[in-house]
């Protein structure tokens, strides 16, 4: 992973943390966190990486001014009471191109389960400012209620308005410091 290896700062500015909801059982939602960092170590033993990112809760949008409150409040994310979300690897199982997955600690309302994200690794590329990128994305599913998420509305046909499964999906590109 030579090519690979150094520490890397997430580019919000070239960067997304987004999550998929089905809402109604018929279709989705969709929102992503605008305001958040992480650190990425890759080291020439893969297993020796790693990891770590912080998400502002407030910065959530989902473009609906109302949903976005609801989501924002005590149903939800109660950002007030939990300003932050966090993420901090415990293990790489990853190739020498940085494809596979990784596993770690997530914490949302003070509540930490462990889970798992397929990485794909775009490699490393310099931009025609000097800066070494590299870019990848990262892919897991969650069940919002393990994490004191349990807002629920239910349906007339017996489903509920929103989904327990959350899609999470991070297209990143960090920059090596």
């Amino acid at each position: 992973m030579s090519n690979l290896t150094g520490t890397y700062n997430l580019d919000p500015a070239h960067s997304s943390i987004s999550f998929t909801v089905r809402h109604a059982m018929v279709t989705k939602v969709r929102g992503e966190f605008t305001d958040f960092d992480a650190t990425v170590t890759i080291a020439e033993d893969p297993a020796a990486s790693s990891a770590s990112g912080t998400v502002r809760t407030a910065s959530v949008e989902t473009r609906n001014a109302d949903r976005d409150a609801h989501v924002r409040g005590e149903d939800f994310f109660a950002v007030e009471q939990y300003p932050e979300m966090t993420f901090t690897a415990t293990s790489f199982d990853v190739d020498a191109q940085g494809n596979g997955t990784v596993t770690g600690d997530l914490t949302i309302k003070e509540t930490t389960k462990p889970i798992t994200f397929d990485v794909e690794t775009f490699g490393v590329e310099e931009d025609p400012f000097g800066n070494t990128r590299i870019g990848f994305e990262a892919r897991t599913t969650i069940n919002r209620s393990e994490y004191g998420i349990n807002f629920q509305a239910p349906l007339n046909s017996g489903g509920m308005l929103v989904s327990e499964k959350v899609g999470i999906e991070i297209e990143g590109s960090a920059i090596k410091q």
